[in-house]
């Protein structure tokens, strides 16, 4: 049997991490409430100080930088209500003045939101993405990203995502294993994943 291959692999598509000075970064969801509220995620300290590596990249290159922040339903003590302390950004990763910031009520960071409307003003075709679910808002706004000319980059250490449970009957899916499901999925087709910010070097 053939070895496994990807569609962008087929296609001949550069497998290249996305240049800092043809990107803007993407972070995604780094709040809180993955942290030490009502959804911690497994390896959440580490990738959050992935997460940190990368804004130092940008920050270094001068790369726009978006941070991306979902807002639950405001008041009903829900997983981000933007009135509890699981809404805020986690320590260190917090904007500079000049970077943006987007707020989103549904897992596509496009959706509802001004994102579209601000990576086009930006000028970048290319995003370094990195955050929180890899399964959920990571690997929905990925998705979207191609379907607005986005190429996307996403880091693997910088995301992280928590155990499911399997709606087939089985053993609850680990994180890792979820994780790991996740970013081969974006890989085949959605984006270049590299495995660290030390893929810059």
């Amino acid at each position: 049997m053939a070895a496994p291959f990807t569609l962008l692999d087929l296609a001949g598509a550069s497998r290249m991490p996305s240049a800092w000075e043809a990107a803007a970064l993407v972070l995604i969801d780094h709040q809180r409430e993955y942290v030490d509220g009502k959804l911690p995620l497994t390896g959440i300290a580490a990738a959050t100080a992935a997460c940190g590596e990368l804004l130092a990249l940008a920050r270094r290159h001068g790369s726009p930088v978006v941070h991306v922040v979902h807002h639950g339903r405001a008041g009903g003590g829900g997983a981000f209500d933007p009135e509890s302390h699981g809404a805020a950004m986690i320590g260190g990763l917090e904007p500079l003045a000049g970077e943006h910031t987007v707020v989103k009520g549904l897992p596509n960071s496009f959706a509802g939101t001004t994102l579209a409307a601000l990576l086009e003003r930006l000028g970048r075709k290319e995003l370094i993405v990195a955050g929180f679910q890899t399964h959920m808002c990571v690997s929905a706004t990925v998705r979207s990203a191609l379907d607005h000319g986005y190429r996307s980059t996403v880091v693997a250490s910088a995301c992280a995502t928590r155990d499911l449970p399997d709606p087939l009957g089985g053993a609850p899916v680990t994180a890792a294993e979820l994780h790991r499901i996740s970013l081969a999925a974006l890989h085949d087709r959605f984006a270049t994943v590299v495995a660290s910010p030390a893929a810059w070097g």
